[in-house]
Protein backbone atom coordinates (compact mmCIF):
# COMPACT_ATOMS: atom_id res chain seq x y z
CA UNK A 1 0.00 0.00 0.00
CA UNK A 2 1.80 3.56 -1.23
CA UNK A 3 1.20 6.11 1.35
CA UNK A 4 2.94 9.49 1.89
CA UNK A 5 4.58 10.53 4.89
CA UNK A 6 2.28 12.00 7.57
CA UNK A 7 3.05 13.93 10.55
CA UNK A 8 -0.55 12.60 11.74
CA UNK A 9 0.69 9.48 14.52
CA UNK A 10 -1.82 8.24 17.08
CA UNK A 11 -1.44 5.56 19.13
CA UNK A 12 -4.50 3.62 20.74
CA UNK A 13 -5.11 0.89 23.60
CA UNK A 14 -7.79 -1.99 23.89
CA UNK A 15 -8.17 -2.49 27.56
CA UNK A 16 -6.14 -5.68 27.39
CA UNK A 17 -2.86 -3.64 27.79
CA UNK A 18 -4.09 0.01 28.34
CA UNK A 19 -1.34 0.68 30.89
CA UNK A 20 1.29 -0.65 29.00
CA UNK A 21 0.03 1.75 25.84
CA UNK A 22 -0.21 4.52 27.88
CA UNK A 23 3.82 4.23 28.87
CA UNK A 24 4.59 3.45 25.43
CA UNK A 25 2.64 6.45 24.22
CA UNK A 26 4.72 8.65 26.90
CA UNK A 27 7.91 6.97 25.59
CA UNK A 28 7.35 7.91 21.68
CA UNK A 29 6.24 11.53 22.79
CA UNK A 30 2.65 11.74 22.72
CA UNK A 31 -0.48 10.92 24.86
CA UNK A 32 -2.45 7.78 24.04
CA UNK A 33 -5.36 8.26 22.04
CA UNK A 34 -8.95 8.95 23.09
CA UNK A 35 -10.80 6.18 22.97
CA UNK A 36 -13.55 4.66 24.53
CA UNK A 37 -15.84 0.80 24.78
CA UNK A 38 -19.18 1.40 24.86
CA UNK A 39 -20.53 -2.16 27.02
CA UNK A 40 -24.17 -3.63 27.21
CA UNK A 41 -25.87 -5.78 29.16
CA UNK A 42 -25.42 -9.02 27.24
CA UNK A 43 -22.20 -8.83 26.64
CA UNK A 44 -21.54 -7.30 23.54
CA UNK A 45 -19.21 -4.33 23.45
CA UNK A 46 -18.55 -1.59 21.14
CA UNK A 47 -15.08 0.71 20.66
CA UNK A 48 -15.41 3.95 19.52
CA UNK A 49 -12.93 6.61 18.82
CA UNK A 50 -13.49 9.77 20.63
CA UNK A 51 -10.90 11.73 18.19
CA UNK A 52 -10.49 12.39 14.55
CA UNK A 53 -7.92 9.97 12.83
CA UNK A 54 -8.76 11.40 9.67
CA UNK A 55 -5.73 10.91 7.17
CA UNK A 56 -3.51 9.86 10.26
CA UNK A 57 -1.28 7.12 11.21
CA UNK A 58 -2.91 4.63 13.50
CA UNK A 59 -1.25 2.40 16.27
CA UNK A 60 -3.64 -0.32 17.83
CA UNK A 61 -1.95 -1.65 20.65
CA UNK A 62 -3.61 -4.94 22.06
CA UNK A 63 -2.40 -8.27 23.02
CA UNK A 64 -4.61 -11.22 22.63
CA UNK A 65 -4.76 -13.00 25.23
CA UNK A 66 -7.67 -14.71 26.30
CA UNK A 67 -10.60 -14.61 26.61
CA UNK A 68 -11.16 -13.97 22.91
CA UNK A 69 -12.99 -10.51 23.32
CA UNK A 70 -9.19 -9.27 23.40
CA UNK A 71 -8.98 -10.44 19.93
CA UNK A 72 -12.19 -9.33 18.71
CA UNK A 73 -11.94 -6.12 20.27
CA UNK A 74 -8.75 -5.35 18.58
CA UNK A 75 -10.13 -6.61 14.88
CA UNK A 76 -13.50 -3.82 15.60
CA UNK A 77 -11.05 -1.12 16.67
CA UNK A 78 -9.12 -1.93 13.58
CA UNK A 79 -12.50 -2.08 11.39
CA UNK A 80 -13.45 1.39 12.99
CA UNK A 81 -10.52 3.26 12.25
CA UNK A 82 -10.68 1.91 9.01
CA UNK A 83 -14.56 3.28 8.65
CA UNK A 84 -12.75 6.50 10.06
CA UNK A 85 -10.65 7.22 7.27
CA UNK A 86 -7.67 6.37 9.25
CA UNK A 87 -4.63 6.25 6.01
CA UNK A 88 -3.15 3.27 7.87
CA UNK A 89 -3.56 1.02 10.58
CA UNK A 90 -0.71 -0.86 12.46
CA UNK A 91 -1.66 -3.50 15.12
CA UNK A 92 0.93 -4.00 17.80
CA UNK A 93 0.15 -6.90 19.29
CA UNK A 94 2.86 -7.83 22.29
CA UNK A 95 1.28 -11.04 22.33
CA UNK A 96 0.05 -13.14 19.78
CA UNK A 97 -2.98 -15.62 21.33
CA UNK A 98 -3.26 -18.90 19.84
CA UNK A 99 0.22 -19.00 18.33
CA UNK A 100 0.60 -22.81 19.48
CA UNK A 101 -1.86 -23.50 16.55
CA UNK A 102 0.35 -22.84 14.13
CA UNK A 103 0.33 -26.22 11.81
CA UNK A 104 -1.60 -29.11 12.02
CA UNK A 105 -0.46 -31.60 14.25
CA UNK A 106 -3.24 -34.07 13.97
CA UNK A 107 -6.18 -34.49 11.57
CA UNK A 108 -9.30 -32.36 12.13
CA UNK A 109 -7.83 -29.21 13.67
CA UNK A 110 -7.76 -25.47 12.79
CA UNK A 111 -4.76 -23.54 12.65
CA UNK A 112 -5.89 -20.90 14.63
CA UNK A 113 -2.45 -18.38 14.21
CA UNK A 114 -3.24 -18.67 10.43
CA UNK A 115 -7.18 -17.90 10.49
CA UNK A 116 -5.96 -15.06 13.21
CA UNK A 117 -3.81 -13.73 10.19
CA UNK A 118 -6.58 -13.97 7.60
CA UNK A 119 -8.90 -11.52 10.46
CA UNK A 120 -6.37 -9.09 11.31
CA UNK A 121 -5.70 -8.61 7.30
CA UNK A 122 -9.89 -8.89 6.26
CA UNK A 123 -10.37 -6.32 8.95
CA UNK A 124 -8.02 -3.47 7.66
CA UNK A 125 -4.51 -3.90 9.23
CA UNK A 126 -1.44 -2.52 7.38
CA UNK A 127 1.18 -4.29 9.42
CA UNK A 128 1.99 -5.88 12.41
CA UNK A 129 4.12 -5.34 15.54
CA UNK A 130 4.84 -8.25 17.25
CA UNK A 131 7.16 -9.87 20.11
CA UNK A 132 8.39 -13.43 20.16
CA UNK A 133 5.98 -15.99 18.59
CA UNK A 134 5.49 -19.17 19.20
CA UNK A 135 6.77 -19.94 15.79
CA UNK A 136 8.33 -17.82 13.29
CA UNK A 137 6.82 -19.12 10.64
CA UNK A 138 3.65 -17.49 11.48
CA UNK A 139 5.42 -14.36 9.92
CA UNK A 140 4.40 -16.23 6.18
CA UNK A 141 0.72 -16.41 7.35
CA UNK A 142 0.54 -12.51 6.32
CA UNK A 143 0.72 -10.64 3.20
CA UNK A 144 1.60 -7.37 5.02
CA UNK A 145 4.91 -6.33 6.52
CA UNK A 146 5.25 -7.80 9.96
CA UNK A 147 7.85 -6.62 12.76
CA UNK A 148 9.12 -9.71 14.70
CA UNK A 149 10.58 -7.79 18.00
CA UNK A 150 12.70 -10.31 20.39
CA UNK A 151 12.29 -10.99 23.88
CA UNK A 152 16.28 -11.08 24.20
CA UNK A 153 16.71 -7.21 23.49
CA UNK A 154 15.04 -7.09 26.96
CA UNK A 155 16.84 -10.15 28.40
CA UNK A 156 20.12 -10.02 27.36
CA UNK A 157 21.17 -6.27 29.04
CA UNK A 158 19.49 -7.93 32.48
CA UNK A 159 21.80 -11.09 32.13
CA UNK A 160 25.09 -9.32 31.58
CA UNK A 161 24.03 -7.10 34.20
CA UNK A 162 23.78 -9.97 36.58
CA UNK A 163 26.74 -12.87 35.79
CA UNK A 164 29.76 -13.52 34.44
CA UNK A 165 29.09 -15.07 31.01
CA UNK A 166 31.53 -17.73 31.66
CA UNK A 167 28.92 -18.88 34.62
CA UNK A 168 26.03 -19.10 32.54
CA UNK A 169 24.38 -21.71 30.93
CA UNK A 170 21.25 -21.53 28.52
CA UNK A 171 18.57 -24.23 28.46
CA UNK A 172 15.71 -25.44 26.63
CA UNK A 173 12.64 -26.46 27.86
CA UNK A 174 11.54 -28.52 25.10
CA UNK A 175 13.09 -29.95 21.71
CA UNK A 176 11.34 -26.74 20.02
CA UNK A 177 12.99 -23.90 22.16
CA UNK A 178 16.57 -25.61 21.63
CA UNK A 179 17.46 -22.74 18.45
CA UNK A 180 16.24 -19.82 21.13
CA UNK A 181 18.72 -21.40 23.47
CA UNK A 182 21.34 -21.71 21.01
CA UNK A 183 20.88 -18.19 19.94
CA UNK A 184 21.53 -17.07 23.09
CA UNK A 185 24.49 -19.28 23.82
CA UNK A 186 26.34 -18.02 20.57
CA UNK A 187 25.56 -14.30 21.51
CA UNK A 188 27.65 -14.89 24.90
CA UNK A 189 30.06 -17.63 23.70
CA UNK A 190 28.73 -20.32 25.96
CA UNK A 191 26.56 -23.99 25.77
CA UNK A 192 23.40 -24.79 26.04
CA UNK A 193 21.39 -27.84 27.10
CA UNK A 194 17.78 -29.16 26.46
CA UNK A 195 15.26 -30.77 28.45
CA UNK A 196 13.81 -33.15 26.20
CA UNK A 197 10.01 -33.87 26.85
CA UNK A 198 7.21 -36.18 26.38
CA UNK A 199 3.65 -35.30 26.83
CA UNK A 200 0.60 -37.67 26.79
CA UNK A 201 -1.86 -34.75 26.40
CA UNK A 202 -1.28 -30.57 26.43
CA UNK A 203 -0.69 -29.15 29.48
CA UNK A 204 0.46 -32.87 30.94
CA UNK A 205 4.42 -34.25 30.95
CA UNK A 206 4.98 -37.63 31.01
CA UNK A 207 8.73 -37.84 30.94
CA UNK A 208 11.65 -35.12 31.44
CA UNK A 209 15.47 -35.93 30.54
CA UNK A 210 18.20 -33.37 30.51
CA UNK A 211 20.62 -33.40 27.30
CA UNK A 212 23.68 -31.75 29.02
CA UNK A 213 26.19 -30.89 31.47
CA UNK A 214 25.16 -28.51 34.00
CA UNK A 215 27.45 -28.50 37.34
CA UNK A 216 28.29 -25.50 38.80
CA UNK A 217 26.70 -23.66 36.10
CA UNK A 218 24.01 -20.77 36.55
CA UNK A 219 21.01 -22.55 34.40
CA UNK A 220 18.75 -19.96 32.66
CA UNK A 221 16.07 -21.15 31.25
CA UNK A 222 14.58 -19.65 27.57
CA UNK A 223 11.17 -19.46 26.29
CA UNK A 224 8.25 -17.51 24.62
CA UNK A 225 5.55 -18.50 26.99
CA UNK A 226 4.72 -19.80 30.29
CA UNK A 227 1.32 -21.08 30.85
CA UNK A 228 0.95 -23.40 33.51
CA UNK A 229 4.36 -23.36 35.04
CA UNK A 230 4.31 -27.31 35.14
CA UNK A 231 7.38 -27.74 32.17
CA UNK A 232 9.30 -25.31 33.55
CA UNK A 233 9.20 -26.12 37.24
CA UNK A 234 9.62 -29.76 36.14
CA UNK A 235 12.57 -28.81 34.21
CA UNK A 236 14.17 -26.62 36.92
CA UNK A 237 13.92 -29.23 39.31
CA UNK A 238 15.99 -31.90 36.79
CA UNK A 239 18.69 -29.28 36.18
CA UNK A 240 19.46 -28.72 40.22
CA UNK A 241 19.49 -32.33 40.16
CA UNK A 242 22.48 -32.39 38.24
CA UNK A 243 24.23 -30.10 39.93
CA UNK A 244 23.53 -26.81 38.61
CA UNK A 245 24.45 -24.09 41.24
CA UNK A 246 21.42 -22.12 40.64
CA UNK A 247 18.28 -22.17 37.64
CA UNK A 248 16.20 -19.23 36.75
CA UNK A 249 13.70 -18.92 33.80
CA UNK A 250 13.33 -16.09 31.42
CA UNK A 251 10.16 -16.50 29.36
CA UNK A 252 8.48 -13.32 27.35
CA UNK A 253 4.71 -14.00 27.63
CA UNK A 254 3.49 -14.72 31.14
CA UNK A 255 0.46 -16.50 30.65
CA UNK A 256 0.36 -18.26 34.00
CA UNK A 257 -2.84 -19.89 33.77
CA UNK A 258 -4.81 -21.37 36.81
CA UNK A 259 -2.45 -22.01 39.70
CA UNK A 260 0.63 -21.17 38.14
CA UNK A 261 2.18 -18.98 40.25
CA UNK A 262 1.76 -20.68 43.04
CA UNK A 263 3.65 -23.57 41.05
CA UNK A 264 6.55 -21.14 40.41
CA UNK A 265 6.78 -19.95 44.22
CA UNK A 266 6.92 -23.43 45.81
CA UNK A 267 9.54 -24.59 42.73
CA UNK A 268 13.18 -24.41 43.15
CA UNK A 269 13.11 -21.56 40.52
CA UNK A 270 15.76 -18.94 42.14
CA UNK A 271 13.71 -16.16 39.38
CA UNK A 272 11.11 -15.77 36.85
CA UNK A 273 11.99 -13.13 34.37
CA UNK A 274 9.27 -11.79 32.32
CA UNK A 275 7.94 -9.32 30.00
CA UNK A 276 4.76 -7.19 30.38
CA UNK A 277 3.36 -7.89 27.31
CA UNK A 278 0.44 -9.60 29.27
CA UNK A 279 -0.42 -7.90 32.77
CA UNK A 280 0.51 -10.49 35.88
CA UNK A 281 -2.13 -11.36 37.30
CA UNK A 282 -0.92 -11.13 40.88
CA UNK A 283 2.64 -10.37 41.63
CA UNK A 284 5.22 -12.52 43.47
CA UNK A 285 8.20 -12.38 44.96
CA UNK A 286 9.77 -14.62 42.69
CA UNK A 287 8.59 -12.82 39.44
CA UNK A 288 10.45 -9.79 38.13
CA UNK A 289 9.01 -7.98 35.29
CA UNK A 290 10.71 -6.10 32.58
CA UNK A 291 9.39 -3.56 30.36
CA UNK A 292 9.05 -4.16 26.72
CA UNK A 293 7.52 -0.43 26.47
CA UNK A 294 10.68 1.08 25.08
CA UNK A 295 11.17 -1.38 22.79
CA UNK A 296 8.00 -0.94 21.36
CA UNK A 297 7.87 2.68 21.37
CA UNK A 298 11.23 2.51 19.29
CA UNK A 299 9.49 0.28 16.95
CA UNK A 300 7.05 2.77 16.36
CA UNK A 301 9.28 5.63 15.76
CA UNK A 302 11.41 3.58 12.92
CA UNK A 303 7.89 2.71 11.35
CA UNK A 304 6.73 6.12 11.45
CA UNK A 305 10.33 7.84 9.79
CA UNK A 306 10.49 4.83 7.73
CA UNK A 307 14.17 3.97 9.12
CA UNK A 308 14.85 0.06 9.12
CA UNK A 309 14.30 -2.22 12.20
CA UNK A 310 17.32 -4.96 10.96
CA UNK A 311 19.65 -3.63 13.54
CA UNK A 312 17.06 -2.57 16.30
CA UNK A 313 18.65 -5.59 18.60
CA UNK A 314 22.29 -5.19 17.61
CA UNK A 315 22.78 -1.45 18.32
CA UNK A 316 22.74 0.55 21.29
CA UNK A 317 19.59 1.68 22.37
CA UNK A 318 19.25 4.98 24.48
CA UNK A 319 16.21 4.77 26.94
CA UNK A 320 15.74 7.84 29.37
CA UNK A 321 19.24 7.98 29.59
CA UNK A 322 20.00 4.51 30.29
CA UNK A 323 22.13 2.62 27.54
CA UNK A 324 21.15 -0.66 26.57
CA UNK A 325 24.02 -2.68 24.66
CA UNK A 326 22.47 -5.62 22.96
Amino acid sequence: MSMEKTDKVFIFSGRATENLARRVAEIYGTELGKSVVFQYADGEFQPSYEQSIRGGVVFIIQSTMPPTDNLFELLMMVDAAKRASAQKIIAVVPYYGFARQDRKDKPHVPIASKLIADMLMAAGVDRVITMDLHADQIQGFFNIPVDHLYGSSLFMPYIREKFEPEDVMFASPDMGGSKRAGMYAKTLNNSFCICYKHRNKPNEIAEMRLIGDVRDKNVILLDDIIDTGSTICKAAGIIMENGAKSVRAMITHPVLSGNAIDKIEASCLEELVVSDTIPLKRESPKIHVLPCDWLLAEAIRRVVNYESLDYLYETTIHHKGVIHKL
